[in-house]
């Protein structure tokens, strides 16, 4: 039974976020551990990278909150699941949750949850349609902070069947390790940002929203040039900003008032995320409201570099403070600007010793093996196998 154990996990769209890296690095895990492995999407850049002759993939609309396309979807796969012979069902969001609950509830199937954030409600009619997430037999929380928020907002839907545990989200360290890099990948990315050898490198990775932080950032940089005297850097803005073209043009024109226009490069999307945390002296997160992980926090750590994050949230367990990184108070350009200027008086010698120990911190707590090999364990657990 065990080796033919069968898990459809399923997921909105297959993007290159946290949730959605983790379904593909679980689907494959799984295949190698002799399980049928599936899983339903809408699509996603990731699906080229399947390998199909492990993992099946079938297309629904499941990223729809349309409530006949919820149904809809609950028909197809309550018919998924039966032909199949599907064990176990795993949702990763909630519109695709209220279908998987739905059809494990027809044919019987035992229904997984991973929270991957803190989902924020205004209303009674939202935080109902967010506590699907909460309804399986299992809920993973990819950190203690979301787990105090499930319990904070959604207790009197815990009862004492019902299994709610931590499994902390893990990265690839193969792919994200300095050996990944090449001389190649590192000349052509310095020739098409034109970035100089000669400056300090401060990469700000996350999509360009009001809540990420950017221009809280850019106060900062201009604390950094005029409060320090500081000249002599670089920063790398890296992310889409998703069709707010209101938010974008404010931050350009911040760099403009600020004068740092020789001092920030906006980048929107790279292929090859290792290569710009290789070539970064330090990586800033600064969300000014919380992160549910800190996914760029651990990705940095593992990629040996100085990370600088707010204060809260699940930044807070994912960075030792003071040894793999540095926590700043949220929201306070000041406080970032300190932390920038003493990292940029810092020697050659001392920020390695930070990268080292982020890179083992990585290693212990969030590699991606141990996050499938946590999740497999109570997959078993959930079939009593």
């Amino acid at each position: 039974m065990f080796s033919k154990m069968k898990v459809l996990q399923v997921i909105p769209k297959l993007g290159y976020g946290g949730a959605e890296t983790g379904c593909y690095d679980l689907a494959h895990f799984l295949a190698e551990k002799d399980c049928k492995s599936y899983i339903v999407t809408s699509g996603g850049p990731l699906l080229k990278f399947i390998k199909k002759n492990k993992v099946k993939v079938i297309r629904l609309p499941v990223q729809s909150k349309n409530p006949i396309l919820i149904l809809l979807n609950t028909i197809i796969l309550t018919l998924i699941i039966l032909f199949l012979k599907i064990d176990i069902v795993h949702a990763r969001s909630r519109a695709p949750a209220w279908s998987c609950l739905l059809s494990c509830f027809f044919t019987g199937r035992k229904f997984v949850t991973t929270f991957h954030g803190t989902y924020n409600f205004s209303n009674k009619v939202k935080k109902f349609y967010n506590s699907v997430m909460v309804r399986s037999d299992l809920v993973i929380a990819g950190s203690n902070f979301i787990f105090d928020h499930i319990h904070e907002n959604y207790n009197d839907l815990l009862t004492s069947k019902k299994r709610i545990l931590v499994i902390f989200r893990g990265i690839n360290t193969d792919y994200f390790s300095n050996s990944s890099v090449t001389n190649e990948k590192i000349s052509k990315i310095n020739l098409d940002l034109k970035l100089s050898p000669e400056t300090f490198k401060i990469l700000l990775p996350g999509r360009l929203t009001k809540w990420k932080g950017q221009e809280m950032f850019l106060e900062s940089l201009s604390l950094l040039r005029v409060k320090y005297g500081r000249d002599n850097f670089q920063s790398i803005i890296l992310g889409d900003h998703q069709g707010r073209k209101v938010y974008f043009k404010k931050l350009l024109s911040m760099v403009e008032q600020y004068r740092l226009k020789k001092n920030v490069i906006f980048v929107r999307h790279l292929s090859e995320m290792p290569v710009i945390y290789y070539i970064s002296d330090v990586v800033v997160s600064s969300s000014i409201e919380p992160e549910a992980f800190g996914r760029v926090s651990v990705e940095a750590q593992a990629m040996q570099k100085p990370i600088i994050a707010s204060d809260l949230g699940g930044s807070k367990e994912t960075i030792k403070d003071k040894k793999s990184g540095f926590l700043f108070k949220n929201n306070n350009p000041d406080s970032l600007a300190e932390n920038l200027n003493n990292l940029i008086d810092m020697g050659k010698d001392k920020l390695q010793s930070i990268g080292n120990e982020g890179r083992k911190n990585v290693l212990i707590k969030f590699d991606v093996e141990k996050m499938c090999q946590s999740t497999f364990a109570e997959y078993k657990k959930l079939l009593k196998i």
